[in-house]
């Protein structure tokens, strides 16, 4: 099985990504995300929460990821992040992650 950091670091070098809770709910809205992974450490948890929601709204794929360290790292910066959403896939397979 292919880990969610390994599908968004492929997007982030063949593709297309925007981070950060603001970007990524933009890009939801927009309907021009086609996989978004939200931090499950967040704190507050408000910060993310309304992701899913608005993600089944748009028919988004959505994954939580268990550490904004690691999708930080994946989207190849030095700072934790809370949420990424992947808009052009690249060669990331977004149908390898359940």
């Amino acid at each position: 099985m292919v880990s969610v950091y390994d599908v968004v670091e492929k997007a982030v070098k063949t593709g297309k990504v925007d981070k950060g809770v603001n970007e990524v709910t933009k890009a939801v809205e927009r309907g021009v995300a086609k996989l978004v992974v939200f931090a499950s450490d967040v704190d507050p948890k408000e910060l993310t929460q309304h992701l899913p929601i608005l993600c089944k709204e748009k028919s988004i794929k959505f994954v939580e990821a268990d550490s904004r360290e690691k999708l930080g790292i994946s989207v190849g910066i030095n700072r934790p992040t809370a949420a990424v959403a992947v808009i052009i896939e690249g060669e990331a397979k977004l149908d390898s992650i359940n």
